[in-house]
């Protein structure tokens, strides 16, 4: 945990990378609460993903500026978001410490896991639309680090909570 007791982290990547079944797995261990940033989303943004309409950034600024104030507001919380442009991670860190796991996995896997899903609004024919968007973390970004979204979820858990408590 940070020395000052806050411990606010994002867990970001494309759809399937497994953001909501690693973010629940995540807070459960550290026994805090968990957000899906999924359930944040203004009900027009849903109804174009749900018809195959890729969000603007207007359309995702809303919504980020809520999860920011969301993270603001707690001292302790595991979030998903995809946030996927360094300009969102920027947005979600101006809530002050914070943790970013970048959830990194390939095309094929996501789109498998994609495909597996039920009655969620975020189809596999979306998928290229957030590889386009998605801009990996950059060096400089020193609050991010990534891990291989293709591992067993306990597996990840390890490595998540080992890099989190050194």
């Amino acid at each position: 945990m940070a020395a000052d007791g806050v411990r606010r982290i994002v867990v970001m990547g494309v759809a399937g990378s497994g953001k909501t079944t690693v973010g629940r797995a995540l807070a459960r261990r550290l026994d805090t609460e968990f957000v899906d940033a999924d359930d944040a989303h203004p009900p027009a943004n849903i109804e174009k993903m749900r018809t195959g309409i890729p969000l603007t950034d207007a359309d995702r600024r809303p919504w980020l500026l809520a999860l920011r104030d969301r993270l603001a507001s707690s001292e302790a919380l595991v979030i998903t978001c995809s946030a996927l442009k360094r300009e969102y991670r920027e947005m979600l860190r101006a809530a002050g410490a914070v943790t970013v796991v970048f959830l990194d996995v390939d095309r094929a896997t996501a789109l498998e896991r994609l495909n597996a899903r039920e009655d969620h609004f975020m189809k596999a024919g979306m998928l290229q639309s957030q590889f386009d968007d998605l801009e990996r973390p950059a060096s400089d970004e020193h609050d991010v680090f990534a891990v291989d979204a293709a591992q067993p979820v306990a597996t990840l858990l390890d490595l998540l909570v080992a890099r989190l408590d050194p």
